[in-house]
């Protein structure tokens, strides 16, 4: 089909001269906005790409209306309102800009910084009703106070150079980033718990996943010093908002600044809009010319090489390799993804090095991209950018050494080996690919720090180090069955009797807390914790 034929819709308020690079190419860009459910599916008909902002929901029944959709761009970094599994089970590549934020973001978190020291909005609404209330509105100093940033990757990186410059210290906690990294940009790293007990001012620059979600909850409010304050330009979600709002009352925290909200917008009555203590604007961490005109420059010049060349660049659900390899290395493109995520839940403290080993059918191909997707899984909670594409520059910029090897002969199995050193030492896990009775490629666990087991990487487990005694396995279970936690396989593997176990408990729900606590002070367990694939 000659180009000026092939369409691309343009569903949400895309800049428009960032949709350059696909109009020069000759390709017919549509942008029509506000379309109902039924508008949108009509008009997806012909179209080979689609472009959105965070408007447009591209759920999976819109995508079976999409019958030649190739492509969707976001134009912007996440990609929540798009169904990618969907995507991806039909063979449409989601495309993201990662970057184009960083600079706009940081620049918002410096500016409600500010305001929230010197009480801006609220002088300037005080001056605009007719006072004059100097009096009223007596500010803090940032000079020689201390920022606390919570995640420390581009854009919390982008905050410290910024807040060195207004003369503040910087305290910062990533479990990511490892100490000796952050020496040469006069960052001191510490706990969540120090940077909270320290922090004069807390921003929080993390990705919203079950694990930071209400990170900033009660308990980790009720730890930071009297009248500090905070900001949060990331997620909303990150902050407990109803914890917050107790925290101002009571007086222990002094102010907030919020661009981002659980619920957006958020509700009329929404407590914390009542409190003059909170400065709030509408989600503009990306509302700036220059991002909104480089975030869409980047996702059209980005789908304009993949529907022109095949070329995939910014790609969060696909490898760059052809179908036949693709058909060849899924299942070990899922088996990797699991164990990087098994890894990534078992680590508590800073990656340093990360080894694969590749045996079997894998020495014969191209395995990078299993490489890639064990990266992105290991470091999904690490960056809101990561995806197979990128997963390596993530890993570069966070100084994980990265290696790889291969075991060639007759006795190799189809296998990989990986293993993961940190602070805290070194962890390994082995998976290999099993064609099951109904013919199906299937990617297991098969040894975990040296224990056999047979397990498939999904669902909810427990993970459970233990001594081998009597009694362990049905304690345990009644552990699950008094909180209502059904058991759906288990698996056991030891290395000599009497010594020490491990088992992979599948379950069908969450544990929650107090039954973890409950597992782990049963004397015969050394550790247990709990893992989501």
């Amino acid at each position: 089909m000659p180009v000026e034929q092939r369409k691309i819709l343009v569903s949400d308020d895309v800049s428009e001269s960032g949709l350059q690079p696909l109009r020069a190419a000759g390709f017919a860009v549509e942008k029509t906005l506000k379309l109902t459910l039924d508008e949108l599916r009509a008009a997806l008909a012909d179209p080979e790409g689609l472009i959105v902002r965070s408007e447009t929901k591209v759920t999976a029944d819109l995508l079976d209306a999409a019958k030649h959709l190739r492509v969707i761009g976001r134009a912007g970094v996440g990609v929540d309102n798009i169904d990618v599994p969907a995507a991806t089970a039909r063979g449409i590549v989601v495309m993201n800009a990662p970057d184009g934020n960083t600079i706009t973001t940081a620049e918002h978190t410096i500016a409600l910084l500010v305001a929230l020291a010197r009480r801006v909005p609220q002088a300037n609404s005080s001056l605009k009703s007719g006072k004059w209330e100097r009096k009223n509105f007596i500010g803090t100093e940032l000079q020689g106070k201390t920022l606390g940033i919570v995640g420390l990757g581009r854009i919390g990186r982008v905050v410290a150079s910024r807040a060195h410059g207004l003369g503040m210290k910087i305290v910062a906690y990533d479990p990511f980033i490892a100490s000796d990294q952050t020496r040469d940009l006069e960052i001191e790293t510490g706990s969540l718990d120090d940077v909270l007990a320290r922090a004069d001012f807390l921003t929080v620059h993390t990705p919203l996943t079950a694990d930071t979600r209400a990170l900033i909850d009660a308990q980790a409010l009720a730890k930071m010093k009297q009248g500090a304050r905070i900001i949060n330009c990331a997620r909303g979600g990150l902050i407990d908002e109803g914890a917050l709002y107790d925290a101002i009352e009571s007086g222990r925290i002094a102010g907030a600044a919020l661009d981002v909200f659980e619920q957006e917008p958020p509700p009329s009555d929404h407590p914390l809009l009542s409190l003059d203590q909170v400065i709030v604007t509408p989600h503009l961490g990306a509302s700036t010319t220059e991002a909104q005109e480089g975030v869409a420059f980047t996702v059209a010049e980005q789908m304009r090489d993949f529907l022109l060349t095949g070329a995939l660049r910014g790609a969060v659900n696909l490898p760059a390799i052809d179908q036949k390899q693709l058909t060849t290395l899924q299942p070990y493109l899922a088996l990797a993804e699991g164990l990087g995520r098994f890894h990534a839940q078992l680590t508590n403290s800073a990656i340093r090095e990360v080894r694969l080993v590749f045996a079997g059918e894998l020495v014969d191909a191209d395995a990078a991209p299993v490489t890639r997707a064990f990266l992105s899984g290991l470091l999904r909670d690490v960056s809101a950018r990561v995806n197979i594409v990128n997963a390596f520059l993530i890993a570069e910029e966070r100084g994980i050494s990265v290696t790889t090897s291969y075991v060639r002969g007759s006795n190799a199995v189809s296998a990989m080996r990986t293993s993961v050193v940190s602070a805290a030492g070194e962890q390994a896990a082995s998976g290999s690919v099993f064609t099951t009775a109904e013919g199906y490629r299937e990617g297991r666990i098969t040894k975990i720090n040296g224990f056999r087991i047979e397990a498939v990487p999904r669902g909810f487990m427990l993970v459970m180090h233990n001594r081998d005694v009597p009694g362990v396995i049905g304690r345990v279970g009644t552990i699950l069955g008094d909180h209502g936690i059904n058991i759906s396989a288990f698996h056991l593997g030891r290395q000599e009797r009497g010594g020490e176990a491990m088992a992979v408990i599948e379950v069908d729900g969450p544990l929650n807390d107090e039954t973890i606590t409950k597992i782990r002070s049963f004397a015969p367990v050394i550790s247990a914790q709990q893992i989501e694939l």
